[in-house]
């Protein structure tokens, strides 16, 4: 499945930096930054039950947002970009 990941973190303070890093973490960790705060993940199941937990105990529900979209296969395709740092394909294979 694809999903993408959407979070807006209040990171006036210590606290708040904190959680905002740690998010952003958990998101590079199952997909691909496409902008600041906006990641796409191409996970199984079972792994997106375990970032959306993650995600869920990470951030604070009185001062953050987080947003799931899931995306169809179709709709990924017909997905535009426009701009600077074009998107990786995340379901190409990867060389190192």
């Amino acid at each position: 499945m694809r999903v993408l990941v959407c979070y807006d973190v209040a990171n006036t303070d210590r606290h708040g930096q904190r959680r905002l890093r740690k998010i952003a973490e958990a998101c590079r960790d199952h997909g691909v930054r496409v902008q600041f705060s906006l990641f796409e993940c191409q996970l199984a199941e079972r792994d997106w039950v375990g970032l959306r937990a993650r995600l869920l105990g990470l951030f604070d529900s009185e001062q953050d947002s987080l947003r799931f979209y899931m995306i169809s296969e179709d709709s990924a395709r017909k997905t535009e970009h426009h701009g600077v740092r074009m998107p990786i394909d995340v379901t190409a294979p990867l060389v190192i």
